[in-house]
């Protein structure tokens, strides 16, 4: 396995998810080979059942083998939603599959015990919390989890304007300043960490950084 510059498939559900994911990777991981996938109607697809069906569990596996017959040394999944698919699947791969959020997850519950929230996508939220509970469980910590949603930033941001997507979220960052960390849930909504970390004084995470360095973390593990 050539390490120097892997193929690293990222898949995308929204579009507006591939810039901060595509500049983090320029920042701190320029030698690795990006390919995109996206299925832009699994968002739409969840919040109509209102629920992971087995047929979209089916999809997410598709999309990820997808990835690894066409030469992914890797998988890293952009939608914080998905996140039991994405583990079953990773499961039963031959390559690392990585959930969106679980670098970030672990990069809270090491800042402290109050960890509070910044989503837009209101339908992930309920399997990221399912998520961050579990994983503090299996790691024995106490803490909790405060969530703020801002569907109307997400909207904001898929009609291209990111100056009110990063407003809203500044107006609302101070509602979680008593935390010990505050998570920018999703990738799409990580292009506002420096406008929010502006006006807090606790560490703000993303998750497009803690997963790249997971990724090269496993990689390396995997020879």
């Amino acid at each position: 396995m050539d390490h120097s510059t892997p193929r690293i498939a990222l898949i995308h559900a929204v579009y507006v998810a591939m810039a901060p994911v595509e500049a983090a990777f320029q920042e701190r991981w320029p030698q690795a080979r990006r390919v995109n996938l996206v299925d832009d109607a699994l968002p739409a697809d969840l919040e109509r059942d209102g629920r992971l069906t087995d047929a979209m569990r089916a999809r997410i596996r598709r999309l990820a083998q997808h990835a690894i017959t066409d030469g992914a040394y890797a998988v890293l999944f952009t939608c914080s939603a998905f996140g039991e698919a994405i583990a079953a699947a990773a499961a039963e791969l031959p390559v690392p599959v990585l959930k969106p959020n679980e670098a970030m997850f672990e990069a809270a519950l090491r800042a402290g015990r109050r960890i509070g929230m910044l989503a837009t996508f209101g339908a992930a939220v309920p399997a990221m919390e399912e998520e961050f509970r579990a994983l503090a469980r299996e790691r024995g910590i106490d803490a909790s989890l405060e969530v703020v949603c801002l569907p109307e930033a997400l909207a904001a941001a898929k009609a291209g304007d990111m100056a009110t997507h990063d407003r809203l979220h500044v107006e609302s960052a101070p509602r979680l300043a008593h935390c010990d960390a505050v998570m920018l849930a999703h990738f799409s909504n990580s292009r506002a960490l420096e406008a929010v970390q502006a006006v807090l004084t606790c560490p703000v995470l993303t998750a497009p950084s803690a997963a790249i360095q997971t990724l090269q973390t496993r990689l390396r593990a995997a020879g």
